[in-house]
């Protein structure tokens, strides 16, 4: 395979397009033989590329009411943060 799991990885701001190019490359290692190690393993990329996106989704949708309040109001006294 061409592309490495950490070539990837740091694709994070762009996982969409990562996701892409993994798909096009499983395909194309899985053509000849689509039984092999190296065909498992291009689509064992993809499947962890899109349990990333999915994780980080989650991540954006889940604010807390507090971190919603701070949003729209960054100076309100409950949400200042002070280093002590």
């Amino acid at each position: 395979m061409t592309t490495s799991l950490n070539s990837l990885e740091t694709a994070g701001a762009n996982i969409e397009q990562a996701i892409t190019e993994a798909i096009t490359e499983a395909r194309t290692t899985c053509e000849p033989d689509g039984n092999s190690a190296d065909c498992a393993v291009a689509w064992d990329i993809v499947e962890e590329l899109q349990a990333e996106k999915a994780d980080q989704q989650q991540a954006k949708s889940k604010k807390t009411s507090l971190e919603n309040y701070c949003d729209r109001h960054p100076d309100a006294v409950e949400c200042l943060i002070y280093d002590v």
